[in-house]
């Protein structure tokens, strides 16, 4: 899929990241564009949106990314429980690493994001490699 037709949902609860991020997303062409600002208002929101890639926050209130991508992937409906995401948090430690990385994410990046890393990751979890075919 082309970058620049996805539809993406940021899930950020600090206003100036949010701007920020958004910004960055408008300067890769990305221009289908949503923002809320935690884990339980994008759980509301996704099924009404149909994002094609959601980036979100780790650490909100009242619902943070790790329970809301748990949530999303319990999704009955698999088109919502397979829209990759990607974690964007300031948190890089290990253990939050360790916790997040395990849900089927499409990667982690470390807040602010640095604007090639965020372009390289979007674009592989848009275009997932294809898994080698069994013989």
């Amino acid at each position: 899929m082309d970058i620049k037709r996805a539809r993406v949902l940021v899930v950020e609860d600090e206003k100036i990241m949010s701007t920020f991020i958004m910004g960055n997303l408008r300067r890769l062409g990305i221009l289908d564009l949503f923002a809320v600002e935690n884990g339980a208002v994008a759980l509301r929101e996704v099924p009404t949106i149909k994002p094609d890639l959601i980036l979100t926050d780790v650490h909100m209130q009242p619902m943070g990314g790790i329970e809301f991508v748990r949530k999303l992937r319990a999704s009955a409906h698999s088109q919502l429980a397979n829209i990759p995401v990607i974690f964007l948090s300031a948190d890089s430690s290990a253990s939050t690493v360790g916790e997040a990385l395990p849900l089927g994410v499409a990667g982690y990046l470390v807040k602010p994001p640095n604007l090639t890393a965020l372009n390289t990751k979007i674009e592989l979890a848009l275009n997932p490699p294809a898994a080698p075919k069994a013989r």
